[in-house]
């Protein structure tokens, strides 16, 4: 969680600090709308790819822990059925 809470604030840092330097340079309206907008969807785009990795990441320690816990459950149902065999053996 401090990751993701990292990665956007130095995100959001970068898009203030380009938004301040683009607005105070000395450019026409029009110039400077299409370089806010361009800067906008460099970010939005680099946001969302940071975004989808870190989703992948997730994911895939999410199914390795859900196979890692099948695995366990499985060892556990065999060698409860080891053991109650072992206690029929004895019983008997």
């Amino acid at each position: 969680m401090k990751t993701d809470k990292l990665v956007l604030g130095v995100l959001g840092g970068l898009a203030a600090g380009a938004l301040m330097g683009i607005l105070f340079a000395p450019e026409k309206g029009k110039k400077t709308r299409k370089r806010i907008l361009s800067k906008g969807n460099d970010y939005a785009d680099d946001l969302k790819d940071k975004y989808e990795t870190l989703l992948g990441t997730i994911t895939k320690k999410y199914e390795g822990i859900w196979l890692e816990g099948q695995d366990l459950l499985s060892d556990g149902k065999e060698k409860l059925e080891k053991t109650k065999k072992e206690i029929q053996k004895l019983e008997i």
